[in-house]
């Protein structure tokens, strides 16, 4: 940035509009570029006036005018910093506004350099063209390797090892340097030493934009999901893929991943758990929030999401019940709303295939029927996964998790016995079941038994149930077409096969 303002300089730009939100450090490059120049610097503020930096010197002028007319006497080839000046203009005083033009030309001639330093703010159309808007560049890992250093050292911790080093500064990628700083401090606090996760929760929740985005800080583990051990084995053979190892072996960045099935069989425990095995944030999306009722404002949202998920980068995004936004794009839904779903859509596609970003991608949908194919086809996912009912192994394994969850011993509970008595049950109505239980048994002041969990499995009709033709022709669908979570070829009980061919 130093040489970009002395270029400028050296080429007799008069006026500059330097956009940033860091000022401290944009006045910093400011002020080398002017020596470099042999240029003194003044620096003016609605609050402090006009003050000589090189002597310390203060002119007790905070009107801005009469800023404005004291640039004038001072010397040539000076850099005049005005900090906030930008949302002086916003109210287009006629007399500020031809203030400032002839300041500017007084400027061309004198060879003096106005810089207006923070954030954007529209000109008005007399000033559009007199000022040349550069935008201050997020300081790079150099900086923020600087910023992580005096931290460390503040703390009196030792220098932290590669590659955690490495995954710290890519972390705080996309932060300003106080927003690094403050985030590295927090980490210390929390961790007793700056870690990546921290930083990047913090990049995150920064941010997030405008409440289409969520930022989940808690997300699930591999070991809060029962069963799926493919699907699981096939995200541990991924958890360094985002590392700069894999980018030198020559993997590509992982596109990401949908995810199929019946509702309640974890699929959402699968997509927080992915963040957690990737040890990056988590982003949730709601797709049926994209869309608003202003014309361009549906194809506005979506931009924004995909600008705060690659400013936040390295990171998950999780599209939740992805159907309920993109589904139905080839019916008549499509042709009545003016086409914007189809934009929005193909931006969505489009981003899908060509996105360089590392952002990981995971779509949970429940009704595949209500999906256009071209969603469906490889290229935009690295992979399509079918999660079943559970098979007896798995409905054990939910057991024992749920029982423990709640604060019980799992070996209070015989639950091998408990699987059997749930064959159709989901994760979900499993989880459902014990806390029914937990109820019931609370207001009896006593704990629960293996009787009181097969009195309640006994009352509830589970959703395959109700569903079973639905999840049929979900099965017969993937099939041929997605990858099945789960090793296992049957249930124990023999009675529900899954071609996992």
């Amino acid at each position: 940035m130093k040489d970009i303002i002395t270029r400028y300089a050296r080429a007799g730009f008069a006026g500059l509009f330097l956009c940033t939100t860091e000022e401290a450090r944009a006045e910093a490059e400011l002020k080398e570029a002017a020596e470099e120049l042999g240029r003194g610097v003044h620096a003016w503020s609605i609050t402090t006036g006009m003050i000589d930096t090189s002597n310390g010197n203060v002119h007790r002028c905070t009107d801005p005018v009469e800023a404005l007319e004291s640039i004038e006497s001072l010397h040539s080839d000076c850099v005049v910093l005005l900090r906030d000046f930008g949302a002086l203009l916003e109210d287009k005083d006629p007399l500020l506004i031809r203030m400032l033009r002839e300041t500017l030309n007084h400027a061309k001639s004198a060879g003096k350099l106005i810089v207006l330093v923070g954030v954007w703010k529209p000109l008005p159309p007399e000033l559009e063209r007199e000022m040349t808007r550069i935008d201050f560049d997020l300081p790079g890992k150099e900086h923020l390797a600087t910023v992580l250093d005096a931290i460390t050292d503040s703390a009196k911790l030792p220098a932290i090892g590669e590659p955690e080093r490495e995954l710290v500064l890519e972390a705080a990628g996309g932060m300003t340097t106080i927003e690094a700083e403050n985030a590295f401090a927090l980490s210390i606090v929390e961790k007793g030493d700056v870690e990546a996760a921290v930083v990047a929760r913090e990049k995150a929740n920064a941010l997030k934009s405008g409440g289409l985005i969520e930022v989940i800080n808690a997300p699930a583990t591999l070991d809060d999901i029962g069963g799926l051990h493919a699907l699981k084995a096939w995200l541990q053979q991924r958890r360094e893929a985002f590392t700069q190892s894999a980018r030198d072996y020559g993997l590509p960045i992982p596109k990401g991943m949908l995810v199929l099935g019946v509702p309640g069989t974890g699929k959402s425990l699968t997509a927080k758990a992915t963040a957690s095995v990737f040890g990056i944030p988590l982003l949730k999306l709601d797709a049926g929030k994209l869309f608003g009722g202003l014309v361009g404002q549906s194809e506005a949202n979506l931009r924004s999401v995909i600008q705060t998920a690659e400013a936040i980068s390295p990171c998950v995004l999780w599209i939740d019940e992805i159907e309920k936004g993109f589904g139905g794009m080839g019916g008549s839904n499509a042709s009545t709303d003016g086409g914007t779903s189809a934009r929005v859509f193909g931006t969505m596609l489009n981003w899908l295939q060509e996105k360089t970003k590392p952002v990981f991608v995971v779509a949970t949908a429940n009704d595949v029927s209500k999906l256009p194919p071209e969603l469906l086809r490889k290229g935009r996912w690295d992979e399509l996964w079918f999660v079943d009912l559970p098979n007896n192994q798995e409905r054990t394994a939910i057991w024992d998790i749920v029982i423990e969850k709640y604060g019980r011993e799992k070996t209070a509970f015989d639950s091998v016995v408990l699987s059997r008595a749930c064959e159709l049950h989901t994760g979900a109505e499993i989880e459902a079941a014990f806390v029914e239980a937990l109820h019931r048994c609370f207001t009896q002041d006593r704990e629960p038994t293996e009787l009181d969990l097969g009195e309640v499995l006994c009352e509830s009709v589970p959703l395959a149930t109700t569903m079973s033709e639905s999840i049929e022709q979900l099965r017969h669908w993937a099939k041929t077409r997605a990858r099945h979570a789960t090793h296992a070829d049957k249930s124990a009980n023999g009675k529900r096969k899954l071609d996992l061919s």
